[in-house]
């Protein structure tokens, strides 16, 4: 049974540590079962936690700069398909790019004081559509019980049990399989969080109702402005940056807790430390994804220490994989990882589905009709 948490999530859709690093394939290493040493660890990772309010409102001037530069372009000056969908992606990345230094100011991680990141959460969460206090409490809820079996209801992506599927019904198992399939969560799930979930958060009350009703209005002036703008050409052309970025985020948020290596327990054997290091991943796709992304791909040292800045935590993550043997997941793993759907606590993996869709949907279409 899972425990009722005080903190509900916005859902997409609804001492030593090891193991040790990954190659490209997916594939432990040798040489890496000593573990890593938490304490040490996280003593090496306070060097990298000194916040500078230079380089966060360098990081936000400049996001910013290039937010507002590619959306002028694509809502004022008509230009030929293929140039707007580059302006399309740039403007998606750095839609991307805003929500990660959000993030950060809810961790009170980006500025130096505590004020200013309030301030700077609550100005960017109009332009990456995310109300900033549900953002922050969903997301601290998150991180307090990531790896955790029975608080699932923190995660953003869903995850059954092997012996969950086994005791699901047809319906349940279809569903799920829509909800999984990457086709339909990256663009759908982007959406509906980010553009109608967040409209009114399931823990609204908690969060404060008028602080809700606020960002909706701030929202809506904005939505306008860029009608007025651009017209409905050019609002659907910030609709295809809006649905770009939602995918983008999507994609980073399942691979983050998704792949293969992850940690999942329940308590009492459930070692927050553990989960925190070994359940997040560390993406290693290159500069330029980092750069798109804000370094929010090392999330392994996100998690294990939310202090480090998003502009620290590349170079964090450089610094110390090879002494502490961190995990390191390249383009192919990660992209395997979408095949990995059920969490088996027999083997303590993930695990592709394993009856096949023509079975599941067989069943499906053979249950017995509902009595009129």
């Amino acid at each position: 049974m899972q425990r009722t948490l005080p903190s509900p999530r916005l859902n997409l859709f609804p001492a030593s540590l090891g193991p040790g690093q990954w190659n490209d394939a997916g594939h432990a290493l040798s040489g890496t079962e000593k573990g890593t040493d938490v304490k040490e660890l996280r003593l090496a990772t306070e060097a990298f936690c000194r916040r500078d309010d230079r380089l966060a409102a360098q990081n936000c001037g400049g996001t910013f700069a290039v937010y507002f530069a590619s959306l002028s372009a694509l809502l004022f000056w008509p230009t030929l398909w293929p140039i707007a969908a580059t302006l399309i992606l740039v403007n998606a990345l750095s839609g991307v790019r805003l929500y990660v230094l959000q993030h950060d100011c809810g961790h009170h991680a980006l500025f130096s004081a505590r004020h200013v990141n309030d301030l700077a959460g609550y100005l960017l969460s109009t332009f990456t559509l995310t109300p900033y206090r549900a953002m922050q409490i969903n997301h601290n809820a998150h991180h307090a019980h990531v790896g955790d079996l029975d608080a699932r209801a923190t995660g953003e992506i869903q995850t059954m049990t092997l012996a969950e599927w086994r005791t699901a019904g047809p319906k349940a198992r279809l569903r799920y399989r829509l909800y999984r399939n990457p086709f339909l969560m990256l663009p759908l799930g982007g959406i509906l969080t980010y553009a109608v979930l967040y409209r009114w958060p399931r823990n609204a009350a908690r969060i404060g109702r008028g602080g809700i009703i606020a960002q909706n209005a701030i929202l809506t002036l904005w939505l306008g402005l860029v009608w007025w703008a651009g017209s409905g050409r050019g609002f659907a052309l910030y609709g295809l940056t809006v649905l770009v970025a939602g995918s983008v985020g999507v994609f980073c948020v399942y691979l983050q807790h998704n792949f293969d290596g992850t940690r999942w327990d329940r308590p009492p054997r459930h070692d927050i430390r553990q989960a925190s290091l070994h359940g997040s991943s560390a993406l290693d796709l290159g500069w330029w994804f980092d750069l798109a992304t804000a370094n929010i791909a090392y999330h392994d040292l996100h998690h294990f220490n939310p202090r480090i800045p998003s502009y620290r935590l590349r170079q964090c993550h450089l610094s110390l994989r090879d002494r502490f043997c961190l995990p390191v997941i390249g383009w192919r793993a990660a992209l395997q990882s979408f095949t990995l759907k059920l969490w088996d606590e027999e083997t303590a993996r993930l695990v592709p589905f394993p009856d096949a869709l023509a079975d599941d949907l067989t069943a499906f279409l053979a249950r017995p009709a509902r009595p009129a």
